[in-house]
């Protein structure tokens, strides 16, 4: 069942939204749909839906002694020498 939604922005994003859907060849309502889609998608990803190389590192330094000011640390060494 599809409904109605009202949405309130500057004139100018309207333009531009228009603009770019008819780029696209589709509607600003599809633009908006798709939209909302794909944040639903990002919400509800798991360990399994991560990338490959994201997925592997996961929870490598599960049992590590370093911890945020070690990172702190190294940024520093990093980006003021």
């Amino acid at each position: 069942m599809k409904n109605k939604l009202t949405l309130r922005m500057d004139e100018s994003l309207i333009r531009n939204a228009k603009k770019h859907a008819r780029e696209k060849g589709t509607s600003v309502s599809r633009l908006v749909a798709n939209y909302f889609a794909l944040i639903g998608k990002k919400h509800s990803s798991t360990p399994d839906q991560l990338p490959p190389v994201t997925a592997s590192l996961s929870g490598i330094l599960k049992n590590s002694e370093a911890d945020e000011e070690d990172y702190k640390r190294y940024l520093e060494d990093k980006h003021l020498k």
